[in-house]
């Protein structure tokens, strides 16, 4: 059982986390296909970077031209969010920084659209930092999707066109896969590959 205040409502509130690279957005597709709702952190994230967002803003101040996308004018420039990724991921301070103006209005888009679900029986909050972001209270139970550290290197690698070291630093980046299993309520191991994704469709239906 994973430790830390949990949601104790009627309704079931699935945290789905994990890795960087370890398959979490897949098994997200996978439980829609349920028909359950998912509610992305990644989508909030983004939707507080957008043009003209107080967070933008606020990202083009500190950072300015090495962050902003070429080609975009002056009235409404455009994050480059890979460029910014780069930045964050390679210094503490910025990324500290940068999580405590975003984290804050990830949570107040899932506390709102929790509130508009609230007569799903279940709804799922896919969070990739959700221990990172003390996002576990929003949870009744907690999912983390696992893979074996060389795959997940190589699938970050694969997927963001990094290089080995940079893959590297994004992973270190985060909390240890070890941390997370011991206060996750279910493991789904995501090592095998597999295009028809049956061994995550039986983990799925074994703790739904």
């Amino acid at each position: 059982m994973g430790e830390g205040p949990r949601w104790q409502g009627q309704q079931r509130r699935i945290g789905l986390t994990g890795g960087i690279a370890t398959g979490k957005s897949t098994v997200g597709r996978l439980l829609e296909a349920e028909g359950l709702p998912v509610l992305d952190a990644d989508q909030y994230a983004r939707e507080a970077l957008a043009p003209g967002s107080p967070v933008a803003a606020a990202v083009l101040e500190r950072f300015g031209d090495a962050v902003r996308t070429s080609g975009t004018g002056p009235e409404c420039p455009t994050i480059d969010r890979g460029a910014l990724g780069s930045i964050v991921f390679s210094n503490p301070t910025d990324k500290r920084w940068l999580e405590q103006l975003v984290h804050p209005l990830v949570r107040q888009r899932f506390e709102l659209a929790l509130a508009e679900l609230a007569a799903e029986s279940t709804v799922v909050l896919m969070i990739p930092l959700l221990f990172e972001a003390g996002l576990q209270e929003l949870c009744s139970e907690i999912w983390l999707v696992d893979c074996d550290e060389k795959q997940q290197l190589e699938r970050l690698m694969q997927r963001d066109g990094l290089g080995q070291e940079a893959a590297e630093m994004r992973i270190k980046a985060q909390w240890p896969m070890r941390n997370k299993r011991q206060q996750s309520d279910v493991v789904i191991n995501n090592s095998v590959t597999s295009e028809s994704n049956q061994h995550l469709k039986k983990g799925i239906e074994a703790a739904l």
